[in-house]
């Protein structure tokens, strides 16, 4: 991990991408903590109703201030209630450093790939079984959403081949 040169001014930017259930927020979790490492999940600034498009410039002025050197602020989406309240979460500073970790759907796509010092890919490949995990994580309420989301993130990893681009790909169980 350490060998990896960075691609964000002076740091290294590590994506933990993979479909919903997969693990990818325990992995990338342990993997902060291991390399003591800020940790910027994808679902900081996401919606139901936006999972890849409008939130995304964002967290690219966040990227952008890390690699001039400068300090970036964001506030988180709120999910405490259950549904997504766009910037009424708490306020984040991320601080130039060696490592930061962006985890979530989409972290390791293709449009920030020249910044990526690691991208790794986590997988479970029993759909259902994954399905069942983010049901039981946050609640029954929410399956739909779920069903239309693992619809809709096989289309993403396909159009933007991110599996493939992996530079490791993870199973988890």
């Amino acid at each position: 991990m350490n060998s990896a040169p960075p691609r964000l001014g002076d740091t290294r930017l590590v994506a933990v991408d993979g479909p919903t259930g997969a693990g990818k927020s325990t992995f990338a979790e342990n993997l902060a903590g291991q390399l003591g490492a800020q940790l910027i999940k994808t679902d900081h600034f996401a919606t139901w109703e936006d999972p890849t498009t409008l939130w995304w410039p964002k967290l690219t002025r966040v990227l952008d201030a890390i690699e001039n050197g400068q300090e970036a602020r964001y506030r988180l989406t709120d999910w405490s209630a259950g549904f997504p309240r766009e910037d009424e979460g708490q306020e984040v500073t991320v601080h130039p450093q060696r490592t930061i970790i962006l985890e979530g759907f989409s972290s390791a796509r293709k449009a920030i790939a020249h910044q990526l010092s690691l991208a790794i890919f986590i997988e479970h490949g029993d759909e259902r079984q994954r399905l069942e995990r983010v049901v039981a994580r946050d609640g029954e309420r929410h399956r739909h959403h779920f069903i239309l989301w693992q619809q809709y993130e096989r289309g993403w990893f396909a159009v933007d081949e991110t599996r493939a681009r992996a530079d490791y790909v993870v199973t988890s169980s």
